[in-house]
């Protein structure tokens, strides 16, 4: 047991695969002084990372979790603890069959070897499986099982041979140590432990299912929750036991009854997702030595659950299991953790400066996190982009306990469960509502939820306009297609474009920034110029380090030192993380957040110049209030202020007004849009069908780190004099040439299915298109476009085929559909001239 240091750059807690991951990688990255620190003892500290069972299937719908599982296969292998056995996902149903042609989508799209395969050719790699029970399997030829812990040790000894680590096993962190910074959020200052203190401005809790209990000690939250995966182990089985092997056929995973079947030497081990949530607490957890179990994370085996799953195995396995020659030789309540979401908690927490999270993350992607960690840590972007993971993505009620929770029991079943990409969830709903909300429930609206604000989608009340505009909305004849949509969303769209429509966006995430700094802070964070008129509405991504985007959003000019950023409901946490944490140190600028004291609606169309001005005696005419510019306008008695911008291509405002006025904004706009046949309309059209016919992009989507503003046709006529982050990345892109183009294609004509998203590009032969830095091409945005009568993709291409009429193909779900390149760049495909928008 190592001497602790009286002081240390990074302090680490939690020595299991992703704590062991990342010291090694910041060792590497340089930095030195690094303390990693576990309660147990190693090199089995007793979490999660030792009751594991290790596989890893390296496929995921997610790209982001598909590019970390590859990352940490690849230091798997470097390390020689990756053992390549294969894997085959098997499909019992029809409903999971297609569900496999959809990964199979998944592989081609971010790269991965897999194919199909019948029931005939996984009874050959699988000899001992019941074959006549399955339709299909999903192969993935780099399925592997993984021992951890000898690669925790591995990676704390590389990092220790570097001199630049100190292991304390055996030591509890009881308390973690802050004072209040310049922007008033608490800062760590060091660590407190059962073997003395530790001064450090730096954090990371690292510690799984314990993570909560540790970031409490400090006062913030990270939003997961210890639950149950039930495993058992069942042999010795003489067939296995001859392969003298630890593993001698493919890791099998048994989707439609959420379970999967592994040997391990002479035991076939069974591990199930579909039994009941059984959440725990951190603090309920014994500690180690206390209670039956060999390990705090080995929860006592509740057999009950088990009996369904265990049935399910043996009729798989009938020749394996179903005898009473084998025994049960371990069965456990294994503990991991899941979050709101699903998806890991990585970075700094919102509520503490200096204390990160490493969290919420499986052994397949245990080393690929901790690389991409310790490069956040170091240089403020990592080389896979983790922005889905990040623990600022969550809004504060989504960080609470009872939230936690909620999610939690509601996604255990979806870990095998089969989740439509545009499924909402249903649990601790509502929780955000606007004050249209009671009008739009009146209208039958449909909500989905964006940042925990329920937003109407589309409005049932709207059915009648099918009446109208039936023959113009697909007919969706395929059930995947058509869940989760409505044809009113195209109906709605139309009536926006010949009318007008009012649509809610008070999920919008609101920040006024002010002070004498407040133009030099912006001007440091925006990539667009900020030094524009009192008045001036200014669009602008903001860049990480590396020119890739990090934020995209408006900023408008409300007084001399006195400025207002509108972004996104999703993208929020985020956004305001990354304000607060450039703010300067000499309090030069305040930062406000005024999302829940201000709401917004949208009106937009042909008509929603003569609604709005029924409501005022200003002058909203285009020489009076032209195009992204806002003015503070009285409407119905009602002080708002108004932006002219328009995300869905069509004339019009943001009204932005105190909540508390919101409702009787509604009814005033309501009823002087009765002469003009106003219609409410919802987020299929303000977030797909109006945005893609106008070729806009969408943050998370088209603008990822992944890819310049050059190659997302963002970049402005000139780069303005003053610094900003990501500027000499952004100049650089400006100067070469664009690797890819982000284009907008459409589906050919008479095509009846309706890809949604991450679907591959390929050439009209059906082959990977790959741009000159390795990236492919797949589908960031897909929907319809109701105006041009085409349903619209949009995706980068290299410049060989980023060309007006190139016939190119994408997969979906097994399919070759047929598109073709319809605008390159920025160009909009509807209303290219933008006339509409500017009359």
């Amino acid at each position: 047991m190592s001497d602790l240091p009286e002081r240390a750059d990074v302090v680490v807690i939690g020595a299991g695969i992703v704590g062991s991951s990342l010291v090694r990688h910041l060792a590497e990255l340089g930095r030195r002084d690094l303390l990693l620190i576990d309660k147990g003892p190693l090199p089995e500290p007793g979490g999660s990372t030792d009751h594991a069972s290790n596989f890893v299937f390296p496929v995921d719908h997610s790209k982001e979790i598909t590019e970390l599982t590859l990352d940490s296969m690849r230091q798997y292998a470097e390390l020689d603890v990756l053992t390549t056995c294969g894997g085959i996902e098997v499909a019992r149903s029809e409903e999971r069959h297609q569900e496999l042609r959809r990964r199979l989508t998944s592989s081609l799209a971010w790269g991965v070897e897999a194919e199909l395969i019948g029931p005939a050719r996984i009874k050959e790699l699988v000899p001992w499986i019941r074959e006549d029970l399955l339709r299909a399997g999903f192969h993935t030829p780099t399925g592997a099982i993984v021992d951890p812990v000898r690669a925790g040790e591995l990676m704390r000894r590389h990092a220790i041979d570097r001199g630049a680590l100190t292991v304390a096993d055996g030591t509890e962190v009881t308390g973690i140590d802050t004072v209040e910074g310049p922007d008033g959020r608490p800062r760590v200052t060091g660590i407190r432990t059962s073997r003395g203190r530790v001064a450090t401005e730096t954090v990371v809790v690292a510690c799984g299912v314990w993570s909560p209990a540790v970031a409490a000690l400090a006062g913030a939250r990270i939003p997961l929750t210890p639950a149950v995966h039930q495993m058992m182990d069942v042999g010795p089985i003489p067939e296995l036991a001859a392969t003298d092997s630890v593993i001698s056929f493919p890791l099998v995973r048994d989707m439609d009854e959420k379970m999967y079947e592994r040997q391990r030497g002479a035991d076939l081990e069974v591990g199930s997702y579909a039994h009941r949530p059984i959440l725990h607490r951190p603090l309920e957890i014994p500690p180690l030595g206390v209670g039956p179990q060999t390990s705090p994370t080995r929860m006592p085996f509740t057999e009950a659950d088990f009996v369904p799953q265990l049935r399910a195995a043996r009729q798989l396995f009938p020749s394996l299991l179903d005898r009473d020659d084998v025994r049960t030789t371990d069965a456990i309540n294994g503990l991991l953790s899941l979050t709101p979401d699903g998806s890991p908690v990585l970075g700094e927490t919102p509520e503490v400066r200096g204390l990160w999270s490493a969290a919420a993350v499986w052994i397949k992607e245990g080393p690929g996190v901790g690389r991409a960690v310790a490069e956040l840590l170091t240089h403020g972007i990592s080389e896979i982009d983790v922005h889905g993971a990040d623990i600022a993505r969550l809004y504060p009620h989504q960080r609470t306990e009872h939230h936690v929770r909620a999610r939690a029991a509601e996604g255990f079943p979806k870990i095998y469960g089969i989740s439509h990409p545009r499924e909402q969830w249903e649990s601790n709903r509502p929780i955000r509502t606007s004050p249209f909300y009671p009008r739009e429930a009146d209208l039958g609206a449909v909500f989905f939820e964006a940042g925990g604000w329920e937003r109407p989608q589309w409005y049932g009340a709207n059915d009648a306009l099918l009446a109208e505009y039936g023959d113009r909305t697909a007919d969706r004849q395929h059930e995947w297609d058509a869940r989760w949509w409505s044809p009113i969303i195209e109906a709605e769209h139309l009536a926006m474009r010949d009318r007008a429509a009012l649509f809610d966006l008070s999920g919008f995430a609101v920040f006024d920034i002010t002070g004498p700094a407040a133009l030099d802070y912006l001007q440091r964070l925006a990539m667009a110029q900020v030094d524009r008129p009192v008045g001036r509405v200014i669009y602008t991504p903001l860049l990480d380090p590396e020119g890739g985007f990090r934020a995209d959003l408006t900023i408008v000019r409300l007084g001399e030192h006195r400025y207002r950023v509108i972004t996104g409901a999703a993208d929020g946490p985020r956004d305001l993380a990354w304000f607060r944490g450039h703010l300067p140190e000499d309090g030069s600028v305040t930062l406000t957040d005024l999302t829940s004291a201000t709401c917004a609606l949208g009106l937009w169309g042909p008509r929603a110049r003569d609604i709005v001005s029924a409501l005022t005696d200003d002058d909203l005419s285009t020489d009076a209030f032209g195009f992204a510019t806002a003015r503070e306008v009285v409407l119905a008695g009602i002080p708002t202020l108004m932006v002219r911008i328009s995300y869905v291509g069509d004339l019009g405002w943001e009204i932005h007004l105190p909540t508390e006025h919101g409702l009787p904004l509604w009814d005033a706009l309501w009823e002087a849009g009765r002469p003009h046949d106003l219609v409410a309309a919802g987020g299929g059209v303000y977030g797909t069908t109006g945005r893609l016919e106008k070729a806009h992009r969408l943050m998370g989507s088209e603008l990822t780190a992944d890819y310049d503003p050059v190659e997302a046709g963002l970049a402005l006529p000139r780069v303005k004099d003053a610094d900003f982050v990501g500027r000499e990345a952004y100049v650089a892109a400006r100067d070469r040439k664009p690797a890819a183009i982000l284009c907008t294609l459409a589906l050919a004509d008479g095509v009846t299915r309706y890809p949604t998203g991450h679907e591959p590009l390929l050439t009209a032969d059906g082959e990977p298109i790959v741009d000159g830095r390795g990236r492919r091409s797949y589908v960031t945005s897909a929907g319809p476009g109701p105006s041009l009568g085409k349903y619209l993709l949009l995706g980068y291409l290299p410049p060989a085929y980023a060309a007006e009429g190139t016939r190119l193909t994408v997969d979906y779900l097994g399919e070759r559909l047929p598109v073709d390149v319809l605008t390159v760049g920025r160009s909009a495909p509807f209303d290219p001239d933008h006339s509409r928008l500017k009359a």
